[in-house]
């Protein structure tokens, strides 16, 4: 996985493993000692069957607990649902939404287990900015009852670059990627299952060159650029197969062979790739990929975003990413 910044630790732990398991004993004597929260039934999935005798035991919560305006516990679940709603297994209980130090800063405490082990439960802590747009733990998360909307809402305007699947963007599936990234080559067979298990899919990929790193990807990107605009999506496609393929060439004696040879096997003129390739329209282009990341804090490839909620791409098991989708699919409807 490569970075421009450090990996979104926390991120993974809220969307894929839950929160960190403690012995459901060792929660319980630490709820004697530190503060509880309110009474309220555990959230689940909308498909998931009510809690049985099996659910973990979650510790009492103390009313008391509660002492900040916002977000509200109604928030908070929703926005837990977006983020753990894929899995039924999993359920949940807010144990505080306390005040901080900081104005209008909330301190948010959850217990979160699995069905299937309940004796283990988790303890996840987080801070919401006074806005209530955001999340700070170890880095800055959406937050909200809808905490993708706004990434969703970027990426249909401005998510331009070579695409496939399905006309609408119903269900928009975008992917950042560098073409010198071993990991981006990685996941494209993973790209691919995707697009056969959702044909109702939009898939948009957007070129993210580590150029500190990987010195002949950006000039791979706008050799893509060129392939695109002169040949058209299925034209990229190949294009982007093809260099993936011979990513071990992208150096600096055979890179120009091996784009050149990837724009021919696209079905485009070599020449007028190349020559496309160094103008400032191409380069425009790339650098447009460039900022929206930027702009929705894209800080490794390959990234994928599903319906503006970004993963890791090769960080999740195909089936949970599945699943991932599916949620994601059902409840932006």
């Amino acid at each position: 996985m490569h970075l421009l910044t450090p990996a979104r630790s926390v991120l993974l732990a809220m969307t894929l493993t839950a929160v960190v398991p403690v012995m459901a004993q060792q929660s319980q004597q630490q709820q004697r000692t530190a503060p509880t929260a309110s009474t309220e039934e555990v959230p689940t999935a909308p498909s998931a069957p009510a809690p049985t005798a099996g659910a973990p035991n979650f510790p009492p919560v103390d009313p008391g607990n509660f002492t900040a305006a916002s977000p509200s516990k109604e928030t908070v679940n929703a926005f837990l649902q977006q983020l753990w709603g894929y899995d039924p297994d999993r359920v949940w209980q807010v144990q505080a939404i306390q005040k901080t130090a900081a104005p209008g800063v909330s301190k948010v405490t959850v217990l979160a287990a699995q069905k299937t082990n309940p004796q283990q439960i988790g303890s996840l802590q987080f801070f919401v900015t006074p806005d209530g747009q955001h999340l700070i733990s170890n880095e800055v998360m959406p937050f909200g009852a809808r905490p993708f909307d706004a990434a969703r809402k970027v990426l249909q305007a401005s998510a331009n670059g070579p695409s496939r699947g399905a006309a609408s963007k119903e269900l928009l599936l975008v992917e950042f990627a560098d073409f010198q990234c071993p990991h981006c080559k990685e996941a494209q067979p993973t790209v691919q299952r995707l697009l056969a298990d959702f044909p109702n899919a939009h898939f948009v990929f957007e070129n993210l060159p580590l150029t500190s790193i990987h010195p002949e990807a950006y000039k791979a990107a706008a050799y893509g650029v060129c392939v695109a605009k002169l040949g058209g999506n299925d034209a990229f496609f190949q294009y982007a197969e093809t260099v993936f393929t011979n990513q071990a060439s992208l150096t600096p004696e055979a890179a120009a062979t091996t784009l050149n040879d990837a724009a021919t096997k696209a079905g485009v003129d070599a020449a007028k790739a190349a020559a496309c390739a160094d103008s400032p329209e191409a380069r425009g282009a790339v650098d447009a990929s460039l900022h929206l990341a930027q702009e929705l804090n894209v800080n490794e490839t390959p990234w994928l975003f599903i319906n503006g909620r970004g993963l890791p791409l090769n960080s999740v098991p195909y089936e949970t990413l599945k699943k991932i989708v599916e949620f994601q699919a059902q409840s932006d409807k």
